[in-house]
């Protein structure tokens, strides 16, 4: 066992499906204003509110990783969620909390201690099980119209450097002009994002639900624009991610 990994087991697990993959990373953040208040939720069988909810880990700020629930077991972290025409993903996901108070509480960057132990955890984690990069994904990524966690400070591409997850290394930056409103290049809009792996309407002018589906995947891969318009920046990015996932499938 690494010195920075302690085990706190939860009680709110269960049995995975019998047979099924665990080909799904999904990070989060906490949320809560500190860690612990965020472990003894993670580790409440009765909550006064909500569901009972875990996670496989818990990354703390200064790099400590604390483990729930063993891996081969189902952690509830994910909630109704979607990605690449699979639902249900505590089935097939690992949950690795990481904590910050987010949005709610005071959301701030993510220290450099911490991510580098989000990113060795990462490593093993992807070393013990099939996941594809284009797996590896926010809470925000596969419930946009619910979350909006690990957000656009985390460093998304630090981590893709070091083999963990996606980015599309020198994709143009167009700005924030020329917003699409045709229905042709809403179409493109909408097959990157599915291509991608959200779930995403594959007709339909803009509309509140595209806008909300656009802003995870800015948080995700355009967070010096998280605007939810369908501007040529955006879609330069999102088919600059669909090439770069294409070429990294499994």
């Amino acid at each position: 066992m690494r010195p920075w990994l302690r085990t706190l087991p939860s009680p709110n697990y269960d049995d995975r499906p019998a047979g099924g993959p665990i080909d799904m990373l999904i990070l989060h953040y906490t949320g809560m204003q500190s860690a612990g208040d965020a472990i003894e939720r993670l580790c409440d069988p009765r909550p006064c509110t909500g569901r009972p909810v875990s996670s496989h880990y818990v990354v703390d700020e200064d790099g400590a990783v604390t483990g729930l629930v063993p891996e081969d077991r189902r952690a509830w972290h994910a909630g109704i969620s979607h990605w690449r025409g699979a639902a249900e993903l505590n089935a097939r996901s690992i949950g690795i909390e990481i904590v910050n108070p987010g949005h709610e509480w005071g959301y701030r960057p993510f220290p450099a201690l911490q991510m580098a132990a989000v990113c060795d955890l990462c490593l093993e984690i992807l070393a013990r099980h099939p996941i594809p990069a284009r797996n590896v994904v926010g809470h925000s990524d596969v419930a946009p119209d619910r979350k909006q966690d690990p957000g656009e400070l985390f460093d998304w591409r630090g981590l893709a450097l070091n083999g963990v997850g996606l980015w599309p290394e020198g994709a143009p930056d167009l700005g924030t002009g020329g917003e699409i409103r045709d229905a042709a290049s809403l179409r493109d809009v909408r097959r990157a994002l599915a291509d991608i792996g959200y779930k995403v309407d594959p007709e339909g002018a803009f509309d509140p639900k595209l806008a909300t589906v656009l802003r995870a995947f800015q948080r995700h891969w355009r967070p010096e624009a998280v605007t939810g318009h369908a501007d040529s920046g955006t879609l330069a990015r999102l088919l600059a991610v669909v090439r770069h996932a294409g070429a990294n499938a499994p």
